[in-house]
């Protein structure tokens, strides 16, 4: 036994006689009766209090818990009474992961998880708990790619509950849960005509910026923290730092997950940073490095603001890219009082679609494309781009067709005019 249930109604004294007998406490007849209590694998004791009769259900408990303590699936009652608000703070807090990833996961808990879970004791966690809040996250998120990523947070800290013992299960992976399912999408890159038809609708001295995206794959951020010293003179561009919001400060970070890269730079690509170089000067950018308390960094930025500083996302989307979009005809011109529609499927994103695009069309491989993208995994890129390659399907019915001819029976072949048997017998 893990304990053992103590009788507050009677304690036990030895008599004149020496025999042990039963003797009523203050407490008789009123309170809990029995009380459960074990030692904890944290070496404190623990109890649960149970009423008059109820003795069999204390023997119960402390065999459950002696049965918990043994599987290694013990879970500390009070710690479990830790409300998920009180755990999630705790489990921000711990998170090793960058500030941009950090904040984006703690807005999407703090926005969709606490107001409807936040005062749930941690170790109350059933399925049904979670079927309901996904189900008023379909009426408040009408995105299923956002709501994934915000039922993905609320499964990590659950995880790590689990792991901390406040849990005995993860219910977010429970089988009558259903995780949301971003709808698939294919890539859908732009023509030639769309991509400079953007780029005449910027302003000029954004114009060199669809360059960079449509001729060498950067990242908008990539693209804004370019600096002249990356541009190398033998057909090499460096992309070595970004530039990036966090917690709403501009700070230089390296790319994506780390992922510093070398990038063929195309003559016609190379002739379009000298021309805009020559008309608009680099212009000495400092911030800090990767936080906004890092140590601060000095570089000679290509794309600067109209008074000479690092360019914020949101401000350049609204002001440049959008009306850019507009004037293309990609995306509906606005009424006078209105702003422009969302088009997030029509981000600086779409510039490396169409890298892409182009690149595997030229017949490159997934491999290099992956290497010159950033990407972490080339099953990544595939999996993205594979729609992509039509040489793929030219391929085989090439391959097809040839075997018919050199066997003498394609149907444009005059030896078959007369079928199968003349051109045997040719």
């Amino acid at each position: 036994m893990a304990g053992h249930v103590q009788d507050r109604w009677y304690r036990i004294e030895v008599g004149a006689n020496g025999k042990p007998h039963r003797v009523k406490t203050e407490r008789h007849g009123s309170g809990m009766r029995y009380r459960a209590r074990y030692i904890g694998p944290d070496g404190t004791e623990k109890s649960k209090s149970f009423p008059d009769k109820q003795k069999r259900l204390a023997d119960q408990w402390l065999t459950s818990i002696e049965a918990d303590m043994a599987r290694g699936q013990y879970i500390d009652p009070r710690a479990a009474r830790t409300t998920f608000r009180e755990y999630t703070d705790r489990w921000l807090a711990s998170l090793t992961t960058d500030l941009t990833s950090r904040a984006a996961v703690e807005g999407r808990l703090r926005l969709h998880a606490l107001p409807y879970l936040g005062n749930r004791p941690i170790g109350s966690f059933q399925p049904e708990h979670i079927r309901d809040w996904n189900r008023q996250l379909e009426d408040a998120v009408t995105s299923p790619q956002y709501r994934r990523l915000i039922f993905d947070a609320l499964s990590s800290v659950l995880n790590a509950a689990v792991d901390d013992r406040l849990l005995a299960s993860n219910p977010c992976q429970a089988r009558s849960v259903k995780a949301p399912r971003p709808t698939p999408t294919r890539v859908h890159p732009w023509s030639p005509e769309q991509v400079f038809g953007v780029r005449a609708g910027l302003p000029e001295h954004y114009r060199a910026m669809v360059d960079l995206g449509a001729g060498c794959g950067l990242r908008q951020g990539e693209i804004f923290g370019l600096a002249v010293d990356n541009i190398g003179d033998l057909g090499w561009l460096y992309v070595r730092q970004q530039v990036k919001k966090v917690r709403g400060t501009l700070v230089f970070a390296p790319p994506k997950r780390g992922k510093l890269r070398d990038v063929p730079l195309d003559p016609e690509v190379s002739a379009a940073l000298r021309e805009h170089l020559e008309r608009f000067p680099p212009v000495e950018v400092t911030l800090p490095w990767l936080t906004p308390t890092g140590p601060k960094v000095t570089h000679r930025l290509v794309f600067t603001s109209s008074i000479g500083a690092a360019i914020w996302s949101q401000g350049f989307n609204d002001q440049a890219w959008k009306p850019a979009l507009a004037s293309a005809g990609i995306i509906p011109t606005p009424k006078k009082g209105q702003r422009h529609a969302a088009a997030r499927e029509h981000g600086m994103h779409a510039l490396r679609h169409f890298y892409a695009s182009v690149l595997l069309d030229a017949g490159e491989n997934i491999k290099a494309l992956s290497l010159y993208l950033g990407h972490s995994d080339p099953g990544f890129t595939l999996r993205v781009y594979t729609h992509l390659m039509p040489s793929s399907e030219t391929r085989t019915r090439k391959a097809v067709s040839g075997m018919y001819r050199a066997a003498g029976h394609a149907h444009d072949d005059p030896k078959t005019a007369d079928g199968p048997e003349t051109a045997q017998a040719a």
